[in-house]
């Protein structure tokens, strides 16, 4: 018969790692290169995900 294996719940520090900053508004903003074309309106756009939490922001150039 296998052995029982004890699981340990992560501790909420690590848990919730990052997602203070990201709440508080503090993201960390990382350019998407795949996503620069906006077909609606015809412009160029820079699209940035946010490294921790994956939000993201649209800002056309």
């Amino acid at each position: 018969m296998g052995e029982v294996i004890q699981f340990k719940k992560k501790p909420l520090s690590e848990k919730h790692k990052g997602n203070t900053l990201c709440r508080s508004g503090f993201h960390k903003w990382q350019i998407l290169k795949e996503k620069q074309f906006e077909v609606k309106q015809g412009k160029l756009m820079t699209v940035y995900q946010c490294k921790r939490c994956h939000k993201i922001k649209n800002k056309l150039t």
